[in-house]
Order: structure tokens, then sequence, then C-alpha cells
């Protein structure tokens, strides 16, 4: 028990103070009116605060700070709009199961319902994607408001918390001392679940495990590869979530996602033993609930998962272990495989099938090879590198051929979000301005919040941003080719020449527009102490690694 502080504090010093009593230190933001104490008090704390450009921009940063250290980022934002251009970090936050605040300045405690200059239902906004929203009436309940929010966003399965603060509320004088830093809680799996998951696999022929989620750590990672190594089992990863087993290790057989390998689909349906670790197994890594259908999977699943609400919420599972992957994976230590490890063959063969399908990097129509890029990213990034990327069809490269090779060197939506890329890859520099950064961005996908460039030279960060461009919506033109052939509308695009945009920001740009320049164009921009952005031009064509637009238009006027 604490005693009372006999010091009188504002509303805005005591939430920032309860911030830092939490070790919560990195913060983006847009600035406003409606919590300009805020800003005060920050002025004078130790909290890292990063002035941003567009509130989106502010969110997926704060998601991906969330993302890479585990403790909730935080993202200040005025009030109305400036909590409504946020809404797509909260979502990013949400289907990711990553820990953020979103703290918003609000309209006076005595303007409320009567649609006062910029006032929004907050609970009504964003109760359906945040754990929780509070708005906090009274100073003197900040820290126990703040304390609650911080373990609402990290235990569990984590996600968002949106918390609201009047602006006279924040200007008002409290006496009231803060509360003790939080410890998530680590729930470990029962002596019985494990014994109910050895025998699982001793009986199984052909075992597969998927992992995904969050609240992973190096150590978890470890683990888990032993576990791998011991049994010799198959690990695939979730959607987005390849850097949670390493690539190049044997027991790695691929990601389930955007284009994922035909046989690996067909190996997990084939699977009579499914060990869902960490993951939720929602649309995207199941295509569409077929691979691992619900509610009935149809074989042994066993799935393990921090939220409680998740085990059984889509899948029947046949055994359900409520434990987060830290405490579960160190749990596998104890757990033997059995003498005579029938699907030794069917390990090695996922294996094979996974170099066979990311090996090989592809031609594809036009004067620039993605394969020449991606081939030399894979031969000269270093293994510390934070490989960033938003949404669309450009990311399947990533997906396919570029090779995790350990925890913390992935920063991807999978949410689907456009525009993540570009802030997340600032949010990894300003965490570690030493370690090397890489965004991948579509042409549409970078100019949604490609304005944080400003925000990485103001702050003197180097990222290396590459942006593809096809002059199109990809994904969207790509099934409007497959459902509407012919019939192209409101997916070209007219670009910039975004070596020239990022030169006007201070930043370098370089151009790739032929195969010969590719590979001497990078070396100058990885050479570069600055950002730099890195315009690939490539065919509209070339739609995916395995297809192009044209043959998409002929088999579906063939079919119609």
């Amino acid at each position: 028990m604490h005693k009372q502080s006999n010091r009188s504090r504002t509303g805005a010093r005591i939430l920032v103070d309860a911030l830092e009593a939490h070790g919560l230190m990195h913060a983006f933001g847009v600035p406003g009116e409606s919590y300009l104490a805020v800003l005060d008090a920050l002025s004078d704390s130790k909290i890292d605060f990063t002035i941003c450009r567009q509130e989106s921009g502010a969110a997926f940063m704060a998601e991906a700070v969330g993302k890479l250290t585990g403790k909730p980022g935080l993202c200040f934002v005025t009030r109305g709009p400036g909590m409504t251009n946020a809404s797509a970090g909260v979502h990013v936050a949400q289907q990711d199961s990553t820990p953020m605040l979103l703290i918003a300045g609000q309209i006076p405690r005595n303007f409320r319902h009567r649609e006062a200059f910029q006032e929004v239902d907050v609970r009504a906004v964003f109760g359906t994607m945040a754990k929780w929203v509070i708005e906090i009436d009274d100073p003197a309940r900040i820290p126990e408001f703040v304390a609650r929010a911080v373990r609402v966003a990290t235990q569990g399965r984590p996600g968002p918390v949106v918390i609201t603060l009047p602006e006279d509320m924040l200007t008002e004088e409290a006496i009231i001392d803060n509360l003790p830093a939080f410890e998530p809680v680590e729930i470990a799996p029962s002596l019985s679940d494990m014994a109910k998951l050895q025998k699982l696999l001793w009986a199984a022929e052909k075992p597969f495990v998927i992992v995904g989620g969050s609240r992973w750590n190096e150590q978890a990672v470890a683990s888990l590869v032993r576990f791998a190594e011991r049994f010799d089992l198959p690990v695939g990863a979730s959607f987005r979530r390849q850097m949670l087993f390493p690539n190049q290790h044997d027991c790695y057989a691929g990601d389930i996602g955007t284009g994922p390998n035909p046989k690996l689909s067909q190996r997990i349906k084939d699977a009579d033993l499914i060990l869902a670790f960490g993951a939720r197994l929602s649309e995207w890594p199941t295509q569409g609930y077929t691979l691992v259908t619900a509610p009935d999977p149809g074989r042994n699943f066993v799935h393990v998962h921090a939220g409680i609400e998740e085990l059984g919420r889509v899948f029947q599972p046949t055994l359900a272990i409520n434990a987060t992957p830290v405490a579960f994976a160190a749990a596998l230590e104890a757990v033997q495989p059995p003498q005579d490890i029938r699907w030794r063959q069917w390990r090695k063969a996922a294996r094979d099938d996974y170099l066979a399908w990311s090996e090989p990097l592809p031609k594809i129509p036009g004067d620039v090879q993605m394969s020449t890029i991606v081939g030399w990213l894979r031969k000269n990034l270093s293994a510390d590198t934070v490989m960033c990327s938003g949404a669309g069809n450009f990311s399947i490269w990533l997906h396919r051929f570029y090779r995790h090779p350990k925890f913390g060197t992935q920063l991807a939506p999978i949410s689907g979000t456009m525009g993540y890329g570009v802030p997340a890859a600032v949010a990894a520099a300003k965490l570690d301005p030493k370690r090397p950064v890489l965004c991948f961005a579509g042409d549409g996908d970078f100019l949604m919040t490609g304005q944080e460039l400003a925000t990485a030279m103001q702050y003197g960060l180097a990222p290396k941003i590459f942006v593809i461009d096809n002059g199109t919506y990809g994904t969207i033109r790509m099934h409007q080719e497959r459902e509407y052939p012919g019939r192209v509308f409101g997916t070209d695009l007219r670009n910039p020449d975004f070596a020239m945009f990022a030169r006007s920001f201070g930043a370098d740009g370089f151009t790739i527009e032929n195969d010969k320049d590719a590979i001497p164009v990078m070396e100058q921009a990885f050479a570069s102490k600055k950002a730099a952005v890195v315009h690939v031009k490539i065919a509209t064509d070339a739609i995916t690694p395995s297809t192009t637009l044209t043959a998409l238009r002929e088999k579906a006027l063939k079919k119609g």
C-alpha cells in the first residue's frame, strides 16, 4: 500500500508521471489544443515524444513499438478528427493483438452532449475495436485508470486501449500518488495439459505446428526451436509472423498468408494433428477457413493462446491450453518425443517444398526484375535488419522469398492495412537509430503515409524505403481482372517521381528503371547515412511472382 503524496499536481502531470512509472517511454503524436496541458507536462518528462505529420502515422508508429517491445506504444492525438484519423492504427492493434494506448484530448466536461466543437461519442466510435475505452473525469483517478489500461492492453490477448481526457480535467489539480509499475501476468499451462499434448503427439503420424500471435520474445522462440528439433516437427508461420521461427532452420516450412505455397496448404490439410501456438488462425492464414475448417477442424487440434476467450471462439479444439507463449514454450522443455519419430520424412518433405517454392526467384515482364532486388537483399542485409511493409501484392515478394533470421525483424500489419510500412520503419529507427531498417511499400501504399518521411528527417533517422511502383492499386486490379476481365476501373494511378519527392524532404532519392542499375543503386542507398527512397519501376503486368494480369484476364475470359 502506497502512502498518499501531499503534493498537488495537475491531471496532465499526474498522467505523464503515471506513464513514466509504468516504463512507457516512447510516444508519438500530433499536437492539439485539447491536450496542451499534456504537451506541457511531456516537455520536461523522460518520455521520448515524436512529432508526427498525421495521426494515422502516429498510431502506426505506436503500434509498431508495441510489436517490437511488448509494452504499449503511446499515441497522443486531439479530439474529433485527431481520434478518427488514428482509428486505422487502433484497428491494426486490435487485429494484430498489439498492446497500445491511444490517449486523446476531449471537449470540456460541461460541453458534453451538445455536439460541441469536434465532439464524438468515443465509446461508440472505438467500442468495437478497442479492448477498453475510458474517459477520465477525475484527475485523482488517473493513476488507477492508467494502471488498469496498461494491464488490459498487455494481458491475455493484447490490444489497444483508448483513453480520453477532457481538457478542463487536465488542468484541475489533485493529491494522489503513483501506483507500482505493472508486471504482466504470464499464464502457464498445467502439467495435465502438457501430458495430454505429449499423448497426442505420440499418437500422430503427420503433425504440423503453426506459430503466430503476440507476447513472444527471443527466449520463447529459442524454446520453440529446441522443441521442434527434438521432435523433428515442421513449423509454419501464420500470416506476417515469419519472425517467430528462424526461416533458415530445417524445421521451417514457410508461411500461410498471401499467396501461400500450394504444397504447404495441402500439407496442412493432410496433417492429422495441428498445434496452433499463439495464433488466432483467422481468415487469411486459414485461406478462408479451408485449411483449418471451422468450427470443427476435422482432426486433432491443439490450440494454445494467451486469451482464454479465443479458445473455442472459432475452432473447437481437441485440447485447449490457456497459456502465454513464454510460459508455454518453457513448458515444452519437459515434453518428451517418442522413441520412434514416424514423421521425419514428413518434416523433411515440408522443408524441401519450402525451398523449392522460395529459392528460385522467378522472372517477370518488364525491364526491372524483382528477383534481382530481393536476391540482393536476401544476401546482403544484416541479420538484425527490421523489415517493414504495408499491404499490397508487392509484399508477396517478401513473404515468399525473404528470410527472416530471428525474432524482432518484422513489422507488418496482419489487418492488411495500407500505409503501415513507412511509419513502422520510422518507429523502428527511432527505437534504435543504429539498427538497419528497410521498408517495402507499394506506390499506392507509400502515398498514404509517405509524409512521415519528414518525421524521419526531423529526427535524423535513416530508414531505407523501397517504393515498388507498378502504376496501379495492384491487389484490387488483380481481383478486378479475375472477376471483371477487361473492365479496368478505379485502380489506375498516376504517380510522382518518388526519388524527387524524397529529395524534397532532404532525404536521398534513387530510381531503378532497368535491371542493370538495380544492384549499384541499392549499394548507394544502403551506403547513405540519411533516409533514402528507392523508386523501383516495374511493369504493371507483373502483378505477382506467379502470374501476370494478361494471364489472369485471358483465363477469366475463357472461363466466362
